[in-house]
């Protein structure tokens, strides 16, 4: 028999919770979480973003941050109008972080319990790509409203997506629904190239019995803009890749609401 495992809290004033998630990295998955946090706070909702990545934290660069003091900072900070956390604040962050799963888990437990998140609509989590000690401790300590599925469309990145999707399942976390990243580009013909194939983050939303989020295209100043430390929902609220967002965050809201919804229903008797 397994050890009864304690029971999930609900974080105080924190109405729903998003991990957004991938199978492997390079699909994009922290610009995806960033954005998406900045639309859902562009549509009047109060946000908080936190970095479960330990040991590649990538938000801090993403929105202009760096090492902070923490016995002078208070946790979270906030930046463009977001709630933040992540492991990049921390000293000696930047010269790379050893530690074995157990601690993976501490830390990720107490950005969740141990900081003051205050009142918030929702709190968006950038998970680390795979399905290890980070998201084993996420799904175990706190209820998590719903994950999206991170993917590109190329076949290998669907295997893993596959793996990550699974693991929620087992884990008893909704999945929201799927999002097909660099889905497609635009060129300065106006033509539509689906450089990376095209397709792949719909079929296996298809095959899981998930919805589809939507598709996000390939703009390179999605990569200019992070660098620089101002992400492109933030920077160019009028771009198109910027509107695919805004129109990810309706959706993403309305699966949230559905799913609440249809856990109030009550129960029928026979």
């Amino acid at each position: 028999m397994h050890p009864q495992m304690p029971p999930k809290v609900a974080l105080p004033g924190v109405k729903q919770l998003i991990a957004v998630a991938s199978g492997k990295g390079g699909v994009g998955k922290s610009t995806v979480a960033v954005n998406l946090a900045l639309a859902l706070q562009l549509q009047g909702q109060r946000v908080g973003l936190m970095d479960a990545d330990i040991y590649g934290p990538s938000l801090p660069m993403m929105l202009g941050l760096g090492v902070m003091d923490p016995q002078r900072t208070a946790f979270p900070v906030e930046k463009f109008g977001l709630r933040v956390m992540s492991m990049g604040f921390l000293p000696d962050a930047g010269r790379g972080v050893l530690m074995r799963g157990p601690m993976v888990a501490k830390y990720v437990t107490g950005f969740l319990t141990q900081i003051d998140w205050g009142n918030l609509d929702v709190l968006v989590i950038d998970m680390p790509p795979g399905t290890g000690d980070a998201q084993l401790s996420l799904a175990q300590t706190v209820v998590v409203s719903g994950a999206v599925i991170v993917t590109t469309p190329q076949d290998v990145s669907l295997i893993d997506a596959r793996k990550a999707l699974n693991m929620f399942g087992e884990l008893r976390v909704p999945v929201l629904g799927t999002i097909e990243n660099m889905s497609y580009f635009v060129g300065d013909d106006g033509k539509r190239y689906e450089i990376f194939r095209h397709g792949g983050g719909r079929k296996l939303a298809a095959d899981c019995g998930v919805p589809f989020l939507g598709e996000l295209p390939i703009d390179p100043r999605v990569a200019e803009c992070g660098d620089a430390g101002v992400p492109i929902v933030q920077r160019f609220p009028d771009s198109p890749i910027s509107k695919a967002y805004l129109v990810l965050a309706s959706t993403v809201t309305q699966q949230l609401h559905e799913k609440k919804a249809a856990e109030a229903l009550p129960e029928v008797q026979l």
